[in-house]
């Protein structure tokens, strides 16, 4: 009886330590999944604008409400934007960032690289090139500038084999949203994986909030602290 009892006394000052530590897990965990969260980027397909190892803080009140860990939308207020770059689920649930570049009822084309909607075809200007590819290919930099949607940098990789420079042209559905990496040649997007359903778009990327470079033993690379996605 008194091992007991003293069991439970036990159990009672455990459960009175572990269940403030336990409220503020779900409290951060349910800010983080409706209101604003952060996310390591392990890839390259958004380069130059946003590299590997960088930290992006994502705003997932930039155009609805959600219930914490679902997809079920309790209000909206705002629609992505040609240009947004966004946090998005793809199909198989993979959490990717990518450009919005179509949305509902556009007509989009790619034409060795060069991006059409509606019909208007992107102008382009070079913004530098070097050696920076896969095992030191040509890297191209251009800025791309279309319709409505902010002027931001892209890369080309002409030294390598890619698939789909060549694309479309196709119409966006209603409720649903092409996105595309701004590494064209090195990025899985709606060329490759479909249209993006609007509720599976979980917030807006404007800033970095830090970076380590994966290449330099994840030395801080300051000068990327709090910056914000380059647009002209």
């Amino acid at each position: 009886m008194r091992v007991n009892e003293k069991s439970k006394k036990r159990l009672r000052r455990i459960w009175l330590w572990v269940r403030p530590l336990l409220l503020v897990a779900i409290v951060v965990s349910a800010f983080r999944s409706a209101v604003a969260d952060w996310n390591d980027v392990p890839s390259g397909s958004m380069k130059p604008n946003i590299l590997e190892g960088d930290r992006i803080l994502v705003n997932k009140l930039a155009y609805d409400l959600k219930v914490p860990f679902t997809f079920w939308r309790l209000a909206r207020w705002a629609d992505p934007a040609r240009g947004d770059v966004v946090v998005l689920f793809d199909a198989v649930g993979t959490r990717l960032v990518k450009r919005v570049i179509g949305l509902p009822g556009d007509v989009v084309e790619l034409r060795g690289d060069r991006l059409i909607v509606n019909g208007v075809l992107a102008a382009y200007t070079l913004d530098g090139s070097d050696r920076g590819g896969p095992g030191g290919t040509p890297r191209v930099r251009l800025v791309e500038r279309i319709a409505s949607m902010p002027a931001h940098p892209i890369v080309l990789l002409p030294g390598i084999v890619a698939e789909r420079r060549d694309f479309g042209p196709i119409t966006v559905p209603e409720g649903h949203y092409f996105c595309m990496g701004d590494n064209r040649d090195l990025s899985r997007d709606s060329r490759y994986f479909g249209f993006i359903p609007r509720g599976h778009i979980v917030g807006r990327v404007r800033y970095i909030a830090l970076s380590l470079d994966p290449s330099d033993h994840y030395l801080p690379r300051w000068e990327r602290f709090g910056r914000p996605l380059t647009r002209e």
